[in-house]
């Protein structure tokens, strides 16, 4: 038991995870800034700096985590839910970056109202989802365990909301929109946005096995 010994028992998993969702609504609230200031050329350079610098902050967090798991001896929740966790946050972040990227490579001229509808309620999703992952490490209290599964249903709902501006989307795009480059683009920036709130559900449902499972 010398190796088990010579190991820490618990790494500051908890605070690893807060930071990580901080990073996320961080990306998330930056990229909302870029979308409502899209017309100014300098804000919008600015706002996606700021997404990259986030999402950079999370994947210092991720490998933080990662290396941890294999470091620690006895983790306070199971090594696998700390990994899929870690790693499935990092994709919320990613994304977001990758929009911000999609929207410069693929020269899009202006916001849509559906462009601004995803991204709203993309934020609103990492929002909810920081509140579950920063009520993680107080499971043992009933109310709290309560109030992170019902931070979770909360992010099904808006998910569900988010598919469906896809889906109207989707439709007034094909019908409504002459230019097949711009239709190629605007389809893309959209399922990419979709997308967000789709990883945040994947979040919650990790959470939510988590909270079942030590509450």
């Amino acid at each position: 038991m010398l190796f088990g010994k010579l190991l820490p028992r618990e790494g500051n998993f908890f605070e690893m995870f807060n930071q990580h969702a901080d990073c996320i609504v961080d990306a998330a609230h930056s990229f909302a800034l870029l979308v409502a200031h899209y017309n100014d050329p300098h804000l919008r350079e600015k706002y996606a700096q700021d997404v990259d610098n986030a999402e950079g902050a999370a994947d210092r967090v991720t490998h933080e985590v990662n290396k941890a798991v294999h470091k620690t001896f006895i983790t306070p929740i199971d090594r696998e839910q700390i990994h899929m966790l870690i790693n499935t946050m990092d994709d919320v972040a990613d994304l977001f970056q990758d929009s911000a990227e999609t929207m410069s490579l693929y020269d899009i001229r202006h916001m849509t109202d559906e462009i601004s509808r995803l991204t709203d309620l993309s934020v609103k999703c990492c929002e909810r989802m920081r509140t579950a992952v920063n009520l993680l490490n107080k499971l043992a209290d009933p109310a709290t365990a309560e109030a992170a599964l019902k931070a979770c249903e909360e992010i099904d709902v808006l998910e569900g909301d988010a598919d469906r501006v896809l889906r109207s989307a989707m439709s007034k795009l094909f019908r409504e929109e002459p230019d097949v480059r711009e239709l190629i683009k605007l389809k893309a920036i959209y399922e990419l946005l979709e997308t967000i709130t789709d990883r945040c559900e994947d979040v919650a449902n990790l959470i939510e096995g988590i909270v079942l499972e030590n509450s």
